[in-house]
């Protein structure tokens, strides 16, 4: 079960004011967390910049679930996407993010593209909403000391995204399901941030042990406000 609360003082930078976000905790004594949505927005400003970790803890290993009709994982490799053109797991590269200052880098140690919702949909909603296709990644970062898994879903209006997001925060954990294998089983930091972009809902589940506790939370919210404002962009079509 996930204790749902807000955090103040989460940077949610999204592009154009077009999404919203909040924070789920993961109870540390639960090593296979599943999503649950909040839906009030967090106040915003700049996380500080991320710590050295203390490498003395090493990583734990993940648990063995999964959602069901699962593919295979496929190669790291990125491959820019066409304004329209269903997601896929190929649009995202190892996560390399730079902003004055600020940097963080994540390997992608898997992705995963469906053909529709259903191996991620928990409880229905993702089909009642029409939600069209979905695609999971995987990051590792810190030498394995901390792990992200997002799943990004697409729908066919802003406005079914939106009642999605709505309608999820208002179910039990598990009405979207997701990678608990890429996950860490032993964790000190364990949340979920979500959030509605455009036509697109964005989760994104990181768990950290105790030498990547202190750049976990600012990790987190720039993985989640980097790819919901990719979404922001990603079906605009620029005419000369």
């Amino acid at each position: 079960m996930l204790l749902i609360a807000l955090v103040a003082g989460l940077a949610v930078l999204l592009l154009g004011g077009g999404g919203w976000a909040a924070y789920a905790y993961l109870k540390a004594s639960d090593p296979a967390p599943t999503v649950a949505l909040p839906s009030s927005t967090p106040t915003t400003s700049d996380p500080a910049p991320p710590r050295t970790p203390d490498p003395s803890n090493q990583p734990t290993t993940a648990p063995s679930a999964s959602p069901s009709t699962t593919p295979d994982d496929t190669p790291a490799t990125s491959k820019q996407a066409q304004p329209g053109s269903p997601i896929t797991h190929q649009e995202f590269d190892d996560w390399n993010f730079a902003l004055g200052g600020i940097k963080f880098k994540a390997d992608k140690v898997g992705g995963w593209t469906y053909s529709s919702c259903t191996p991620v949909d928990g409880q229905g909603v993702l089909a009642k909403n029409k939600c069209r296709r979905a695609v999971q990644l995987a990051y590792s970062a810190y030498s394995g000391h901390l792990k992200a898994v997002q799943v990004i879903l697409s729908f066919p209006t802003d406005q079914a995204a939106k009642t999605t997001a709505d309608r999820l925060a208002k179910l039990s954990s598990d009405a979207v399901k997701w990678r608990q294998d890429k996950a860490l089983t032993r964790y000190v930091y364990g949340k979920i941030l979500s959030g509605a972009s455009r036509n697109y809902v964005v989760v994104t589940i990181v768990t950290a042990d105790k030498s990547a506790r202190s750049m976990a939370q600012n990790f987190h919210a720039y993985l989640q406000t980097d790819h919901t404002s990719y979404f922001e962009l990603r079906d605009q079509t620029i005419t000369s």
